[in-house]
């Protein structure tokens, strides 16, 4: 049988062991002297970090990525909750504007209640407004059960806005004071001028100026701008000393013959909420 191992063979490998051993234990003995790791040791701990290097490369790289994940994860959560506050912020807001106009609206017409001595005031609220007649009528949520008839006056925060033109039983219909077409319902008015009472009817609505129109007035008569404009009561069911607006120009018709007197009104005609129904004594 053949040998596993020659002698020479034997030999080499004892060389190299003894040669291994001599270099661990001068090694070993440079270390103790040098105050630094034994090289093989050296070498073991230079290719272990030299792989955790290489390993934590991506892990480092995978890690970064899922934090910048998460952190974005929770950027669009904070951001879809400050949405949801701001969102709601600005809900509040505008119902606190809307109720801070209502409020403001009631407080007027508390003030113009407690000058009307002549007629009792039905309230009542707005419930339709359609954009087609926007600027024509509106409906109310009071009616004939509520003592209201046609012809009455309605009043706004500041001032007459219109005329009952059709009572049902529990809601009304309001003509408005910026009605255009021909067959609007047009009321006796005053005008309180320094020099003396003026008596005239509206005549017009001016939309492009979004005023009154007092038309046929004598030439004679001494006008003048900001003079107030009432109801003058003659007629029948609208009472005396209710508040139109006042004069905001004084013109001449187109044949110079007369008068043409623009008045404004003393209410928005745009922000109808609240209304005040008058209901002359006369009526009781």
């Amino acid at each position: 049988m053949r040998k596993i191992f020659s002698s020479r063979t034997l030999v080499l490998l004892m060389v190299g062991f003894l040669v291994v051993v001599g270099l661990i234990a001068g090694s070993n003995w440079w270390a103790k002297k040098t105050n630094n790791p034994p090289f093989f040791q050296r070498v073991v701990n230079d290719l272990s970090g030299g792989m955790a290097k290489v390993i934590s490369v991506p892990s480092n790289a995978v890690g970064h990525r899922a934090n910048s994940l998460a952190n974005l994860l929770n950027t669009f959560s904070e951001n879809k909750e400050l949405k949801g506050k701001l969102d709601g912020y600005a809900q509040n807001k505008v119902r606190l504007q809307t109720v801070e106009e209502e409020n403001e609206s009631l407080k007027k017409q508390l003030g113009l209640k407690k000058s009307l001595t002549d007629y009792e005031t039905i309230p009542a609220v707005t419930i339709s407004r359609s954009p087609t007649t926007w600027n024509s009528q509106l409906v109310i949520d009071k009616g004939a059960r509520s003592g209201l008839k046609k012809g009455m006056p309605v009043m706004g925060d500041s001032g007459v806005i219109g005329i009952l033109s059709e009572v049902n039983t529990v809601n009304a219909k309001v003509a408005l004071i910026s009605d255009t077409s021909e067959d609007s319902n047009r009321f006796a008015i005053t005008v309180r001028s320094g020099s003396g009472d003026v008596n005239g009817i509206v005549t017009d609505y001016d939309a492009d100026k979004k005023m009154l129109v007092m038309g046929s007035v004598p030439n004679s008569a001494n006008l003048n701008k900001d003079d107030t404009v009432v109801t003058s009561g003659l007629g029948g069911k609208i009472p005396s000393g209710l508040l139109v607006g006042k004069i905001a120009d004084v013109t001449s018709d187109s044949y110079g013959l007369s008068k043409k007197i623009y008045i404004q009104p003393s209410s928005d005609l745009s922000k109808i909420s609240n209304v005040l129904v008058a209901k002359s004594s006369l009526e009781s």
